[in-house]
C-alpha cells in the first residue's frame, strides 16, 4: 500500500484529495494537516466520509507528522509547499504540489506574479509537470510534481492537438469561466453567495497568475512562442470550468479532418473525451470527475475555430489530476480511484 499524507486537508482540494483516496484500493492515508484542527477526527469536520477513514486525525503540518509517507500532497496556498519540499525530497518521499510553487521554470517570472521570494528555487528545474496528457513518461520518473492549474488544464488540452499539428495563427484567445470554489475555501467578501449569486463578472483582465503557466505549456507545445489573450470569470456555480477558445486557422482544414485531429490526439486519454463536432459540453457533464469534454465549432464556416473544453475544477483541475500523476508515478493504471461517472444532474 502506498502511504499518503496530505498537507492542507481542510481545503476543497484537500478534501476532494480525502475523498478519492479513501477509495483508492492501493493507498492508505497516514496524516492529514491542519493547523486548526489538530486532534480533530478528519470525519468530524467532514461527516461525508464518515466509515471511510477509520480513526484518523488532523495534525499539525510538520516533518514529524508526514515522515512515514511514501508520498505527500500539498493542497494549501502558493507558499507552503515550496516551505517543505526539500526536507521530504531529503527523507525519499515523493511530493505532489497542487498550487503553483514549482510550475513556472522561470523564478523571476514567477516572484513577479506571485510577490513572494520563491524559498526552493534549486527544486523547480527538476519539478516535472503534472499534466499527464503532456508529460506521462516524465511523470513515472518524477519526485516533485507541480500539477497543473485548473484554468491551465482546460486551456491547454484544448489548444493541444492544434498546436501540434500547426495549423493555426499563435495569437489565441481563451475566455474561461470559473465556478466560486476555485477561490478556495476561506471566508471573503467577494465570494459570499450573496456577492455572487445572480451575478457574473470578469476578473484579472490585465493579467492573471495562470497566464504564464498557459503560455509556458502552449509555447514549448508549439517550440515558439505563443501569444496568448486570456480572460477569466466568476460565475455563480460551485464547481465547474468552461472554457471557449479562439484560433485561427492557417491552413485549409475540413470540419472532418479537425475533429479527426482531435478524436485521434485524445484516442487513448481516457480522461479526454471528444463530443461530436458542434456539441456544446455543460460543465454539469464532468462535475465530480475526472474528465475534460471537449467540442469543437467552425461558426459560419470560417476561419475562426472555437474549441469548447469544460472540466470540473476540483477534479481534472487539482485533486483528480494530483491522483492521476500519483499513480503513474507508482507504476498503476491511470484510472485508479478514479472511475467515477460524473454527478447528474
Amino acid at each position: 500500500m502506498i502511504k499518503a499524507g496530505i498537507v492542507g486537508g481542510t481545503g476543497y482540494t484537500g478534501v476532494e484529495l480525502l475523498r478519492i483516496l479513501a477509495l483508492h484500493s492501493e493507498v492508505e492515508i497516514t496524516a492529514v494537516t491542519s493547523r486548526s484542527d489538530v486532534g480533530m477526527r478528519v470525519d468530524a469536520l467532514y461527516p461525508n466520509l464518515r466509515g471511510y477513514l477509520a480513526d484518523l486525525t488532523f495534525c499539525l503540518p510538520t516533518i514529524e507528522c508526514l515522515s512515514n509517507c511514501d508520498v505527500v500532497f500539498f493542497a494549501t496556498p502558493n507558499g507552503t509547499a515550496m516551505l517543505m519540499a526539500k526536507e521530504l525530497l531529503a527523507l525519499g518521499i515523493k511530493v505532489i504540489d497542487l498550487s503553483a510553487d514549482f510550475r513556472l521554470k522561470d523564478v523571476a517570472e514567477w516572484e513577479k506574479w506571485y510577490g513572494m521570494t520563491h524559498a526552493s528555487s534549486d527544486l523547480i528545474e527538476n519539478a516535472v509537470y503534472g499534466l499527464p496528457e503532456i508529460h506521462r513518461e516524465k511523470l513515472k520518473n518524477a519526485d516533485l510534481i507541480a500539477c497543473a492549474g485548473c484554468y491551465p488544464t482546460a486551456v491547454q488540452l484544448g489548444f493541444l492537438p492544434l498546436l501540434e499539428k500547426g495549423c493555426v495563427d499563435l495569437n489565441l484567445i481563451a475566455d474561461v469561466k470559473s465556478g466560486v470554489s476555485g477561490a478556495g475555501r476561506k471566508a471573503e467578501i467577494a465570494t459570499l453567495m450573496s456577492e455572487t449569486g445572480e451575478s457574473f463578472k470578469a476578473y484579472a483582465v490585465n493579467g492573471h497568475r495562470h497566464l504564464p503557466e498557459i503560455t509556458q505549456g502552449l509555447t514549448a507545445v508549439a517550440n515558439q512562442a505563443v501569444n496568448l489573450t486570456f480572460v477569466p470569470h466568476l460565475t455563480p456555480m460551485i464547481r465547474g470550468i468552461h472554457a471557449t477558445l479562439y484560433a485561427n486557422l492557417t491552413t485549409e482544414v475540413s470540419v472532418e479532418e479537425l475533429q479527426n485531429l482531435y478524436e485521434t490526439r485524445y484516442a487513448d486519454e481516457e480522461f479526454v473525451d471528444v463530443l461530436p463536432f458542434g456539441s456544446h459540453p455543460d460543465t454539469r457533464n464532468v462535475r465530480g470527475s475526472n474528465r475534460c469534454q471537449i467540442a469543437l465549432h467552425l461558426p459560419q464556416g470560417g476561419k475562426t475555430l472555437v474549441i469548447l473544453s469544460v472540466i470540473d475544477n476540483l477534479i481534472k483541475g487539482a485533486a483528480g489530476q494530483a491522483v492521476q500523476a500519483m499513480n503513474l508515478r507508482f507504476g498503476l493504471a491511470e484510472n485508479y480511484g478514479l472511475k467515477t461517472v460524473a454527478l447528474y444532474p
